[in-house]
């Protein structure tokens, strides 16, 4: 079973920033990466909505015979992994926005986290944040339009830069010192972000931790990969291909999946 391939899927394109984490600690991995597009935003669906989407996911990483698969969505993992676990007999990798560590560093005792509407009224989040924010001040922001224009392939687009001001503008009031993605595409926003932001401001996100975690499970699984030939990486889109291609450099061929 070492050598079957790591499952992952998001809403769409953005949980390749996942991948590229996954594949930088665990290269000799196979991995096979499905992006439901056609589906996204997943962050203003209702959890039910999500919940069945989510469950049609891994229904295709399981027929392709994955080993354990990680859940490259904020919204997903915040409204469904809890069930997919109870559903699935497979090891699950979820993704939670890094709320702690930026309470923990905080100066101003401000923090801001960009998210989905269906990650900042999940229940997990609300519990994560109660958690670790009890004396800090915590600006949410739904970063509505944003994973549209992504899928897209808008990312460097005057029009996201104009909506990423408007969004930053209540967490720059607030005088917060950290910035939490809550969102895999958000990773893509950074150079963006930079622009806008003050350099004080740390920008956070969860891929390297993901990525850390994958690892720790496939050790305790006993599933790790110890062939060191050259992986099968397979991607999948119900999209725009091309979209995707852009984000992995071109370096790698996507499969457009009707599903």
């Amino acid at each position: 079973m070492s050598k079957q391939a790591i499952g992952m899927f998001d809403s769409g394109v953005g949980g390749t920033s996942i991948w590229k984490e996954l594949n930088a600690l665990l290269p000799h991995e196979n991995t096979i990466y499905l992006a439901d597009s056609k589906n996204a935003p997943y962050g203003n669906k209702s959890n039910k909505e999500i919940l069945s989407l989510s469950e049609k996911n891994v229904e295709f990483l399981i027929k392709k015979k994955c080993k354990l698969i990680v859940v490259a969505c904020n919204t997903a993992t915040t409204n469904a992994i809890h069930k997919l676990r109870e559903k699935y007999n497979i090891p699950f990798i979820g993704i939670e926005p890094a709320i702690k560590p930026a309470a923990l560093q905080t100066k101003t005792k401000a923090i801001g986290i960009l998210a989905t509407k269906g990650t900042l009224s999940s229940d997990l989040f609300h519990k994560k944040t109660n958690l670790f924010t009890n004396d800090i001040k915590v600006i949410e922001q739904v970063g509505e339009g944003i994973v549209d224009l992504i899928e897209n392939g808008k990312v460097a687009s005057d029009e996201m830069k104009e909506l990423l001001k408007i969004y930053m503008h209540p967490m720059l009031k607030a005088n917060i010192d950290y910035l939490v993605l809550g969102c895999t595409h958000y990773p893509y926003l950074i150079p963006q972000l930079l622009e806008i932001l003050p350099s004080h401001i740390k920008i956070i996100d969860s891929g390297e931790a993901v990525a850390r975690q994958t690892k720790a499970v496939l050790r305790q699984h006993n599933l790790l990969n110890n062939v060191t030939n050259k992986p099968t990486l397979k991607f999948y889109s119900n999209g725009k291909p091309e979209v995707m291609q852009q984000l992995l450099t071109n370096d790698y061929p996507v499969e457009y999946l009707d599903f």
